[in-house]
């Protein structure tokens, strides 16, 4: 079932999400349903505070060509446990803030833990935009967008834009 994906500035966005202490049924097809919204929107990274749920959950799938099988994740209680000290920069955008883009610099390659839709340990090294986008996922479990990243002028920028967005959506 798709949701619906909050749009910036929503307070849920800057919250510190909960760690999950028991994946039951519900989580999981928490975890599917973000899938489904995150392809759907599209996307290549989704965390639960998008969806309104404030527990440490994100699902994220980098595979972009035609010919490639996809590859969706399902992250429970990730987190970043070593990062290179090589950076990247990329552009990002995010599907809580549509239509909006900057330049992000983070590690080039992080290793990632977490547990998996059935409870096991995960560890896995990331690079590229797979390294990118799991740690702006994780971000948003902390209470932190894209934009935390840039000047404040341009986050204002960013922000009036989507409280404009908000109240044209609302009229409709």
């Amino acid at each position: 079932m798709k949701r619906a994906i909050l749009i910036h500035p929503d307070p849920r966005l800057k919250k510190l999400c909960d760690p999950v202490a028991d994946i039951g049924d519900d989580l999981r097809k928490l975890a599917d349903d973000m899938l489904e919204t995150m392809y759907d929107a599209p996307g290549i990274g989704l965390a639960a505070p998008q969806v309104g749920v404030l527990e440490r959950l994100i699902v994220l799938d980098c595979v972009k060509g035609e010919t490639e099988a996809p590859r969706p994740l399902v992250m429970f209680n990730p987190r970043v446990i070593a990062s290179s000290d090589e950076t990247n920069v990329y552009e990002e955008g995010c599907l809580s803030i549509p239509d909006q883009y900057a330049d992000v610099e983070r590690p080039r390659e992080v290793e990632v833990e977490w547990l998996d839709r059935n409870g096991a340990l995960q560890t896995e090294t990331f690079g590229g935009l797979w390294a990118t986008c799991v740690q702006h996922e994780i971000d948003h479990l902390d209470g932190k967008l894209f934009i935390d990243y840039l000047k404040p002028l341009k986050r204002q920028l960013i922000t009036r834009k989507m409280v404009k967005l908000k109240k044209e959506r609302a009229r409709i």
